[in-house]
């Protein structure tokens, strides 16, 4: 159970209750869980409808209450390192070679079955509100969402890109000193997986930075306009610096056997608080070895970032 209260503020006066909280952020989909409940919204301890009007000083109590699991997920007990939690979000550092959700083939070894797990133990329901995706051989920072009020602000933040997630690439060869790649990405004609870059395909923008240059390979700082399957690889590739160890773009096991992307920041709004949380993975050892010369917060200094929340 989860209990927020908000307070109406002077422009919220003489408003609907189902406005009031949809300017709160409480997505229609959470109103519609939370009016199953006795004590789902309340004023002075008292059930209040959406329909019901708020004034200024009104203090107005919402009760999260999740009694239904949903898909069902085998319990696995995976070892996660947890950065952050608390009673909305959750931030996990997910290492190469795990899957976020499971699928057909691997039912049982992702970040879902490890939390669906945590859940059994705690004995309480589970549903799996992940807010992003990161591939299977991408290491770094996923966000969860833990409850539905929290994951219905939590989306529409992505949405809007208010929230940010950036990247540490090690492309081949010296990248330009910054760029734009603005090129369309579709899926490969007979291939479930593959893309490439089309002109009939969904725009795709890709922001990058060379951060450092050593021994054929640039260390990229990396941030995204758009969200396409695969898009930093297959753009990566398009400008003739693919990701190194990439199965699916770049073949070449000489140096790493997975492509060298990694999810190092993430910065975003505590949704029930407004509180600004910002984190940072440091890049994993089979990463780092290209540039053992450059630590953590020497990375850190080259993205123009400062150290806050850390794996």
């Amino acid at each position: 159970m989860r209990c927020i209260t908000y307070k109406a503020e002077e422009n919220e006066d003489n408003i609907t209750v189902d406005k009031f909280l949809r300017q709160r952020g409480v997505s229609r989909h959470a109103i519609i869980q939370l009016k199953k409940h006795s004590d789902g919204i309340t004023k002075d301890g008292k059930l209040i409808r959406t329909i019901d009007k708020v004034y200024k000083g009104d203090e107005i109590k919402i009760t999260i209450r999740e009694s239904e699991s949903g898909e069902h997920i085998t319990p696995q007990n995976i070892l996660l390192d947890i950065v952050y939690q608390d009673d909305d979000v959750l931030v996990i550092s997910k290492p190469a070679g795990i899957a976020v959700h499971p699928t057909p083939r691997n039912r049982e070894s992702s970040i879902a079955n490890a939390l669906a797990y945590m859940a059994k133990k705690e004995n309480r329901p589970f549903i799996f509100r992940v807010i992003g995706r990161l591939d299977k051989n991408t290491s770094g920072l996923i966000l969860v969402a833990k409850n539905s009020v929290s994951a219905g602000m939590l989306s529409k933040m992505s949405q809007e890109k208010t929230m940010k997630r950036e990247y540490i690439a090690i492309c081949e060869g010296k990248l330009p000193e910054s760029g734009v790649i603005d090129a369309p990405i579709k899926r490969k004609e007979q291939s479930v997986v593959t893309r490439i870059v089309a002109p009939d395909g969904d725009r795709a923008v890709t922001h990058y930075r060379r951060i450092y240059y050593k021994n054929g390979f640039s260390l990229a700082h990396v941030w995204l306009e758009t969200g396409r399957t695969h898009q930093i690889r297959v753009h990566m590739k398009h400008i003739g610096h693919p990701l190194t160890g990439d199965f699916l773009y770049n073949p070449d096991y000489s140096f790493i056997s997975r492509h060298t992307l990694h999810a190092g920041f993430l910065e975003f709004t505590q949704p029930m608080t407004g509180e600004k949380l910002n984190f940072f993975a440091p890049i994993p050892s089979d990463m780092s070895v290209f540039f053992p010369d450059i630590t953590d917060d020497e990375l850190l200094k080259l993205c123009g970032k400062q150290k806050t929340v850390e794996s």
